[in-house]
């Protein structure tokens, strides 16, 4: 749930003061730039979460989690000296394609541990475990923004995000697919309850 926890902190770090950053140093109406900024990452997570289950059943639940989180290594550098608004759009694009693959892919790893009894219950923390650290950091950042100005001392909890998130599952997340096929085999015999197979796709 930790790794999680860093996952919905990346999102939060910036919702707070993009719009205002949008609108006092790059001259944009602030509805206008958190439209363009909310679609740009909503649509890539979206095409993300798609592949993310086919990639982590192909390579492994680790190392996509990892990708993700290398994806996201350049965000709060880029929101930090971004000198235009596309370049804040494409690290949205970035934190997009991150947060695709690893807000599914510590879903589907929840799924794996917890077996088919237990998915519910699975989703349920995974929920909690990364939408209430997307509060905790919008409420950091912005009192950093009106401590310390707009940019760049916001964003360094960014940098502490994803130095946390990367280093978490290399050295302290073991991987989960042994755990879905030993699921999944176990289940075969309670298919004929109506019961699916425990592993996400």
């Amino acid at each position: 749930m930790l790794v999680n926890a860093f996952v919905g902190a990346m999102v939060g770090m910036e919702r707070t003061i993009l719009p205002p950053i949008a609108e006092r140093e790059f001259h944009l109406a602030a509805r206008s730039a958190v439209l363009s900024f909310i679609v740009v990452f909503g649509v890539t997570k979206a095409l993300t979460n798609y592949l993310a289950g086919r990639l982590s059943d192909r390579v492994g639940r680790k190392h996509v989690l990892v990708a993700g989180w290398l994806l996201a290594a350049p965000v709060p550098f880029l929101l930090m000296w971004a000198p235009s608004w596309s370049w804040v759009l494409f690290a949205n694009a970035l934190l997009g394609v991150s947060q695709g693959l690893t807000w599914s892919t510590t879903v589907i790893m929840k799924i794996d541990l917890a077996g088919p009894q237990k998915r519910g219950l699975a989703m349920g923390l995974n929920e909690f475990a990364g939408n209430f650290p997307v509060a905790a950091s919008a409420l950091a950042t912005g009192f950093l923004a009106a401590r310390y100005g707009l940019r760049p001392e916001p964003f360094y909890l960014g940098v502490v995000f994803v130095a946390a998130g990367l280093l978490l599952p290399v050295f302290a997340v073991r991987e989960t697919r042994s755990s879905c096929s030993r699921s999944r085999s176990s289940s075969r015999r309670t298919r004929s309850n109506g019961r699916d197979a425990p592993c996400a796709r």
